[in-house]
């Protein structure tokens, strides 16, 4: 792999870029910056014991800050995903946030987390801790905000990544990481990777991808991923919600029975390398999405371009608009309460494509 530390080593407004590199037993190995917290590299094996990269990204920081596609393997917030018009209500007082997605809101404006330098606070092997503190009206949110996420790979092949926030005056928050993976280590469609997705119900949207409010079985729709399937097979039929994604970029209402615990979100596997990713999390929503509007236009590692569908995400979070939407869990962070969110990304492999 073409990745080292030099090519990651960059002064950004007085504030240092930097990787960092975590490993295990097992010869796994992960590689972050503090340039958005982003995941840079992710080195795994496949059934016959052969390594390679499985997330999308570049070789340098140069390439990351000049990339079409902004949010390669970042921590996205204050709020990931989008909000409606980029206004919501709290307390009776209404805020503006920068609009710029179909004029809404999305993954926290241009100066939001996968834009910043994130300070370092603890640093071994196999952790890291970044922390943030977001000013009281940046990118048009209340309250000073102050963030730390860690970073753990486990002996399991398990990579945590925890979230942690307070706040001075009551805010909104919604966390998550945008790493776009393809399990196959090459840069080849994920239409063939077999998802299955623990939700009975997804929330539909509409042409501009705000959810209408509704929630709605995923029976009988291309939205059903309770059993295993392509990502590609359903992707042809004629259904209104793929045509305003361009295929999928949904939030999907996570089978819960403790909204504290870790519970399954997602597991797939891709038949060719025998690699398996499977996702838990203490948050209520995962969002999919395909990759779809990825366009070429972007070069990455070994110097190919990502493609549409060369790549896929797995965002566990609170669903999207849900400040706007009374009926959705309360993305509310009050000075008196902690953010806590964690997810869990287990990788491992299989000798059968069936999950």
């Amino acid at each position: 792999m073409n990745i080292c530390d030099k090519s990651f080593r960059k002064n950004i407004d007085g504030k240092e870029v930097r990787l960092f590199k975590l490993v295990n037993n097992q010869h796994m190995r992960v590689l972050l910056t503090n340039y958005g917290g982003r995941i840079v590299s992710w080195l795994a094996a496949d059934k016959d014991g052969r390594f390679d990269d499985i997330v999308l990204g570049f070789n340098n920081i140069e390439q990351y800050m000049e990339a079409a596609e902004q949010y390669h393997g970042a921590i996205i917030g204050r709020y990931s995903n989008r909000i409606a018009n980029g206004t919501f209500s709290l307390n009776g007082r209404q805020y503006q946030l920068e609009k710029g997605n179909n004029k809404n809101h999305l993954h926290g404006g241009g100066g939001g987390f996968h834009n910043t330098i994130w300070k370092s606070c603890e640093y071994n092997s196999n952790k890291v801790v970044l922390k943030y503190i977001s000013q009281d009206g940046e990118q048009g949110y209340p309250g000073r905000l102050e963030v730390f996420v860690e970073y753990r790979l486990t002996e399991k092949n398990e990579l945590h990544i925890i979230y942690r926030a307070k706040t001075d005056r009551p805010t909104i928050v919604n966390l998550t990481n945008h790493t776009f993976f393809n399990l196959s280590g090459t840069t080849t469609s994920i239409n063939n990777h077999q998802l299955r997705i623990n939700a009975d119900q997804y929330t539909p949207v509409d042409e501009s991808l705000i959810p209408t409010g509704k929630i709605e079985s995923v029976d009988d729709t291309p939205f059903d991923f309770r059993r295993s399937k392509t990502i590609g097979r359903d992707l042809d039929i004629q259904n209104p919600q793929l045509a305003y994604g361009g295929g999928y970029d949904h939030n999907f209402v996570l089978n819960k029975e403790d909204g504290q615990q870790l519970t399954k979100a997602a597991k797939v596997v891709d038949p060719q390398s025998g690699r398996f990713l499977e996702v838990e999390t203490t948050e209520p929503g995962l969002q999919f999405y395909g990759g779809n509007h990825l366009d070429g236009s972007d070069i990455g590692k070994k110097d190919i371009p990502y493609n549409s569908c060369t790549g896929f995400c797995l965002e566990p979070q609170h669903f999207p608009d849900s400040p706007n939407q009374p009926a959705f869990p309360s993305v509310v962070l009050k000075p008196d309460s902690t953010y806590n969110s964690r997810s869990v990304y287990r990788l491992g492999v299989c000798n059968s494509p069936k999950s």
